[in-house]
């Protein structure tokens, strides 16, 4: 990570991550039901460049013990490429291991996977639509 970077967690979903949110998820790739409920009870990570905020993701605990899912993992286009997504995934599986996490699961965009499967996560299902656009589900063994 660049020396002006620091990841920022928050128990509710901050401005700044629903701004990334909006960029990314909504005017770059046309979802419109990018905010749910799930907002209210994840915890929010978001990557800052000095001020600037510019990647995120949120994590929640599910049913399952020791069973986690990390989504809405974003990164502003102009910082795309320099392993960020990598950053802030990593932040939120620290976050799962410190408090027990086992297992982590995802629901990837399909044209995500390789850059999930790069950081050790693996394909559990056939494809799925979120809003028209083919998902899969993946997880990593912490």
């Amino acid at each position: 990570m660049m020396e002006n970077m620091q990841i920022k967690t928050y128990t509710t979903l901050p401005a700044e991550a629903r701004a990334i949110r909006v960029t990314v998820f909504v005017d770059e790739q046309g979802f419109k039901e990018e905010f749910d409920t799930a907002d209210q009870t994840a915890t929010h990570f978001v990557l800052f460049d000095g001020e600037k905020p510019i990647a995120t993701c949120r994590i929640l605990t599910t049913e399952e013990d020791g069973t986690y899912f990390i989504g809405r993992i974003a990164v502003l286009k102009e910082y795309r490429g320099q392993h960020l997504g990598k950053t802030i995934v990593n932040a939120a599986e620290d976050y799962a291991r410190t408090r027990g996490g086992k297992k982590i699961r995802l629901h990837a965009q399909c044209r995500a996977v390789p850059f999930y499967e790069k950081i050790g996560y693996e394909s559990v299902s056939g494809i799925d639509y979120e809003e028209d656009c083919p998902h899969v589900w993946m997880r990593k063994m912490l």
